[in-house]
């Protein structure tokens, strides 16, 4: 029955991380199941794992979200963009997913995948150069800080993508050891 359960388990953190993928709070739902997982299985079970997984689980998952949320910010300031440019870039990426969501692609499934992602590029796109010309600089800057910004949270969006995956390697590993 204990392995029927972790199968089960498994299961469940691949759709955590699929809903990740669509721009869902997948990494938290799995540390969430990984919590409740802890206190169902008894310790003595061949695939049982302890609280120290779950500590690993909530500290990747806010990883992620670090990760997700700043790498637009930082692509900003890497281009030689000023904090304005940052802080305005971090806020247009989240409310940008957040549009990306409601809004959507009609493609099945993925389609709010592409909306979401692409719009907190966006949004990360056009917070930098608002920061940046409210700074009065000139567009050719403006524009390369945008660009970069527009890439750092597409390299978000995936460093994310990539830390629910090694949510899952962990959880199976700790199950397995």
């Amino acid at each position: 029955m204990a392995l029927l359960f972790a199968l089960l388990f498994v299961l469940l953190l691949i759709a955590c991380w699929l809903l990740t993928v669509l721009g869902l709070p997948g990494n938290w739902v799995a540390v969430v199941l990984a919590a409740v997982y802890a206190w169902l299985v008894p310790a003595e079970s061949s695939v049982a794992f302890g609280w120290k997984t779950v500590l690993i689980l909530l500290l990747l998952a806010a990883l992620g979200e670090i990760v997700e949320s700043g790498a637009g910010a930082i692509g900003a300031s890497r281009a030689g963009g000023s904090k304005r440019g940052a802080t305005l870039a971090l806020v247009g990426s989240i409310l940008g997913g957040i549009v990306g969501v409601l809004v959507g692609v009609p493609i099945p499934v993925v389609g709010s995948l592409v909306a979401a992602v692409l719009f907190a590029g966006l949004g990360a796109m056009a917070g930098a150069a608002l920061g940046e010309m409210w700074l009065g600089r000139d567009f050719d800057t403006t524009w390369r800080i945008a660009k970069l910004a527009f890439w750092g949270r597409l390299a978000g969006t995936l460093g994310k993508i990539i830390l629910g995956a090694m949510m899952i390697a962990v959880a199976i590993a700790a199950m397995l050891l």
